[in-house]
């Protein structure tokens, strides 16, 4: 078992809320290199030869196995780049676990590129659980640019819950999801930005299938002087349905815009949009701060219910 360090043991508590054990099927990715690995009997995980990035295959007789695939950089001024694909057979059954997180401590720009892809078979049901977080007491920003790519077979189920806790600069978050027949997509995504932190989601999500669905929620906080821009797209091609919702928490001097697109091409598709952006209600605080909180308690107890 590889002895970790204790700036990678605190940033695995932020990034992998289930608690990150080297058993079972897991790879620890640290400053660009895969520290350690393990294999169950339905999780293989290989590396690439082509470039950097990891082969995970998850075979159908997987049945509510977790996979651990969190990155940790620590290393001021490195770039990081990598490549993950993730085959899964018919039938599997399969939670993975990923995020990302940065230690900044210098004062030169520390950044991940992940680029993820999921070629998902027939009737599966998969659970991608993503967390980004950034910290450390250097100059040097913090940058996570996360691309997601999903395909998504007949009868089969994706749950995408992704969240950035704290402490990025600068992400811009591109995701892309095909769905075949009857097919189901879930996202829930939550998003916290403050000082002059800047925030861009992307979401393309198409419906190719007929009776396939797709539901999305989006909620974030935008503090100080940050900025947030959400661009969802929903595109239906056959008989299907989506409802996407997108609500903001806008705060101080900070920005968030809202462009949604949707895109019927069939006559059957029924896609629903919803927005909103408002700041914290003042009611509530009342009410906690008769309780005996401070503004800054109250606040927090308000966001904190917000984004979960």
């Amino acid at each position: 078992m590889m002895t970790l360090d204790e700036i990678t043991k605190k940033v695995l508590e932020q990034i992998d809320a289930s608690g990150f054990k080297q058993s079972g099927a897991f790879n620890l990715r640290h400053n660009g290199i895969a520290l350690c690995h393990g294999d169950s009997e339905h999780i293989k995980i290989k590396k690439k030869q082509d470039k950097p990035g990891i082969d995970i295959y998850i075979d159908g007789k997987t049945d509510g196995e977790e996979v651990h695939i969190p990155v940790v950089v620590d290393a001021t001024g490195m770039t990081d780049v990598v490549y993950n694909d993730f085959y899964i057979e018919e039938g599997a059954n399969v939670t993975i676990v990923a995020g990302c997180g940065i230690h900044n401590s210098g004062c030169n720009e520390s950044r991940h590129d992940g680029i993820h892809t999921f070629h998902v078979e027939k009737n599966c049901n998969v659970r991608y659980v993503e967390k980004h977080y950034g910290e450390g007491e250097g100059t040097g920003t913090r940058v996570l640019n996360p691309v997601t790519e999903v395909y998504l077979g007949e009868n089969s189920v994706f749950t995408l819950d992704t969240a950035q806790i704290k402490g990025v600069d600068s992400t811009v978050r591109e995701n892309n999801v095909y769905l075949e027949a009857n097919s189901k997509l879930y996202v829930i995504e939550k998003l916290m930005t403050h000082g002059n932190q800047e925030a861009t989601s992307n979401m393309m999500v198409e419906m190719n299938g007929e009776g396939s669905s797709a539901q999305i929620v989006s909620r974030s906080v935008a503090k100080g002087s940050s900025r947030q821009i959400f661009h969802p797209r929903a595109v239906g091609k056959n008989l299907c349905h989506a409802h996407v919702q997108c609500d903001s928490i806008i705060m101080d001097h900070a920005e968030v815009s809202s462009i949604p697109e949707i895109n019927a091409k069939h006559v059957d598709a029924a896609i629903i949009h919803e927005a909103a952006i408002g700041r914290i209600n003042d009611e509530q605080l009342v009410k906690l701060r008769t309780l005996g909180m401070t503004e800054e308690e109250a606040e927090g107890v308000i966001i904190e219910n917000f984004l979960n």
